[in-house]
């Protein structure tokens, strides 16, 4: 009989590379204290207890939720009355599992019909609710594949990323878009593939700059006949596919026979697909001799914390690795964080038809099976003990080791850059998530507002947002006016979402003095900052004050003025209730602001350029004295995309059926600011 303690554990909360790392223990000790006072753990056993009369003596999934409505946890069981009913034991249960009770006010369930879809269903809930005390992988990006097409007659090679649905054959997956593009560069080089597209194809009447570097064979206007491009095709085909000690063979033989015969231009031909083919397999290290295809995990802690590396091998060979740093209670091994991890990591993705890991899990015939059905191929998650796959996972293991040293010295001196942004503007305690707001326009155009976000672990990405300007009453260039527009956006739509919630202090030496919902819990985030910082001077300070004021917002701001002649390092800070003030000029919070600053104007001005850009493509053609639909059209037809028209020279407009010279050079002049 299992243990009933371990079975209702909830797995360590999981994050990617860069995701926020474990709490100070004071923060800790606020966090416990906090819980006790937000539920009851008598309230919740009683929920509990009411839910096992409900609960299915079946397999299945449920939910376990409280006051408010969020999901606290989603787990799965093979009888779903029997999993539950461990929950209200009077002693044995750990601190952790006692919190999650104490907050939990209802349970719901869903009956499977088998436990394997309970637990192909359990892993796609948690990746779509996101619980605060599972595993939650936030890691939402699908990995890079190389496409060579089927559905034209001279196929495509290029970067896809998502469904499957194009015709063709895919190679992958890669751990990074870098590594996608740098093999399918080489591929290019070795077998003179096209990377364009259909339409820019088929309007092409000259090959273009890809075929003068010797990166395409130019199909296109006919320079290599059908039946030698086919091959090319082939032989990619056929390299991709792990055919490629044959391949090269074939080339080193066509060289020789080339050079035997004097022809040495061939044989250079040769000579250079052949050296981009070793550049290929040079850069991609460990390529095993004994495993075709399979994803390679280890796991190594250390201080309380755990990295997983994962190295992916397909057609014996090496496609990249990736590193993830799960979250975890310093009692899990290994073993228990690796388990929480596979579930997750595959529910989205493909998985080969073999899995080695470092450390023996439980349910490993379980996950085996659910990954089986849902592949439609058998899957074997494998512990190596010896020969080539041992060997790979001791390479994995020492890039784990390596990453995670990494990953600790990072945090570390981010951490301390936190606490002493927290002393030199007066916070309560280290900010967990800073958001830096900018605008960019041109006197009033193509207005856009800018959200960045940061935190312990750096740039959150995923969490930044732009604000199309709307109001049609701001005077243009009024950048009190859209800073006001953009934190009215982006606040009173918080508010709605996620009320503040007080948090009653409950240290005098930690106490939470804001009046907004901090994160308690590892992996628990809250959407409300702890700092807000906007780009401009005292003006901007006071606008964003009456806005947040106004919708009853309590947030800490701060406000950075760019210098004199707007030099770095010599910036004015403004905060709310204290006198400006500047810091010296080496000093680390000043560049940590600096950093901040220049992101978010980074991409304020990127997405204000987007839009630019889109908008005179999109209306461009419209506005150019002369061309009507029928002209547009065969623009298009004949260009592919606007984006090719705008880099045509006028030469080539004159090309389209219908655009006379004086025509093309309205267009030329129309995106080029009147060159002539």
């Amino acid at each position: 009989m299992s243990d009933p303690k371990k079975d209702v554990a909830p797995e360590p909360d999981l994050v990617e590379e860069d995701d926020e790392e474990a709490l100070p223990e004071a923060d800790e000790a606020a966090a416990i204290q906090i819980d006790e006072a937000a539920g009851s753990l008598a309230a919740g056993r009683d929920a509990v207890v009411h839910a096992i009369k409900q609960a299915p003596s079946r397999p299945g999934v449920y939910r376990m939720i409280d006051g408010r409505g969020d999901v606290l946890y989603v787990g799965k069981a093979k009888n779903i009355k029997k999993r539950i009913a461990a929950y209200a034991r009077p002693t044995g249960l750990d601190t952790r599992i006692e919190r999650m009770i104490a907050q939990t006010r209802t349970l719901e369930f869903v009956v499977t019909r088998t436990e394997t879809e309970a637990l192909l269903l359990e892993a796609n809930l948690i990746k779509r609710l996101r619980p605060r005390f599972n595993v939650t992988l936030r890691d939402d990006k699908s990995f890079p594949y190389i496409l060579i097409t089927s559905d034209h007659w001279a196929p495509q090679i290029l970067k896809h990323r998502g469904a499957r649905s194009r015709p063709g054959q895919y190679y992958g997956p890669f751990a990074s878009v870098w590594a996608v593009n740098r093999t399918v560069n080489a591929l290019q080089r070795a077998f003179l593939l096209r990377s364009c597209s259909d339409p820019f194809f088929e309007s092409r009447t000259r090959p273009c700059l890809l075929y003068q570097i010797k990166r395409c064979s130019a199909p296109c206007t006919k320079e290599i006949e059908f039946g030698d491009y086919a091959a090319l095709v082939r032989e990619a085909n056929a390299f991709l596919s792990g055919r490629s000690k044959t391949v090269k063979d074939q080339l080193a033989a066509a060289m020789e026979e080339a050079s035997t015969a004097l022809d040495f231009e061939h044989a250079a031909i040769y000579r250079d697909r052949l050296a981009a083919l070793s550049a290929i397999q040079s850069q991609q290290g460990i390529n095993p001799r004994t495993v075709e295809e399979a994803d390679v995990f280890a796991v190594h802690q250390q201080g309380g914390f755990t990295g997983v590396e994962v190295f992916f091998f397909r057609t014996g060979q090496n496609w990249g690795n990736r590193a993830y740093f799960p979250k975890a209670d310093k009692s899990l091994g290994p073993g228990e964080v690796l388990s929480a991890f596979l579930a997750q990591f595959y529910d989205d993705k493909p998985p080969p038809r073999l899995i080695l890991i470092s450390h023996a899990i439980e349910d490993r015939a379980l996950l085996a099976e659910a990954l089986a059905t849902k592949s439609g191929h058998k899957v074997e998650i494998s512990l190596p003990q010896r020969g080539e796959k041992k060997d790979l996972i001791a390479h994995a293991l020492a890039n784990a080791r390596e990453a995670l040293g990494r990953k600790l010295a990072e945090t570390s001196s981010q951490q301390r850059l936190l606490h002493q942004l927290a002393e030199t503007f007066g916070l309560p305690r280290p900010p967990r998530r800073i958001e830096v707001y900018d605008n960019s326009h041109i006197q009033g155009s193509n207005a856009v507002g800018a959200m960045i976000v940061a935190g312990p672990e750096g740039f959150r990405k995923k969490d930044y947002r732009k604000f199309n300007i709307r109001s049609t009453e701001l005077t243009p260039g009024d950048d009190f006016a859209m800073m006001r527009e953009v934190l009215e956006r982006r606040f009173k739509r918080l508010m709605a979402e996620a009320p503040p919630q007080p948090i009653p202090p409950v240290d005098p030496a930690i106490a939470l003095t804001l009046p907004i919902a901090l994160p308690v819990e590892e992996g628990d985030e809250s959407p409300w900052p702890d700092l807000v910082v906007i780009d401009g001077g005292l003006g901007q300070l006071n606008a964003a004050r009456e806005v947040l004021a106004g919708l009853g917002a309590e947030v800490p701001l701060a406000a950075i003025a760019k210098g004199p002649d707007r030099d770095a390092g010599r910036e004015t800070f403004f905060l709310p209730g204290r006198d400006s003030f500047k810091l010296p000029p080496r000093d680390p919070v000043l560049y940590f602001v600096e950093r901040l600053r220049d992101e978010a104007h980074r991409f304020a001005v990127g997405s204000h350029r987007t839009r630019r850009a889109r908008d005179m493509r999109e209306a461009g053609l419209q506005e150019i004295a002369g061309i009507g639909p029928t002209r547009k059209r065969a623009l298009l037809h004949h260009f592919g995309t606007l984006k090719a028209i705008e880099r045509a020279a006028v030469t080539d407009l004159m090309q389209v059926e219908g655009i006379s010279a004086e025509t093309a050079r309205r267009i030329y002049e129309f995106f080029h600011e009147g060159a002539a």
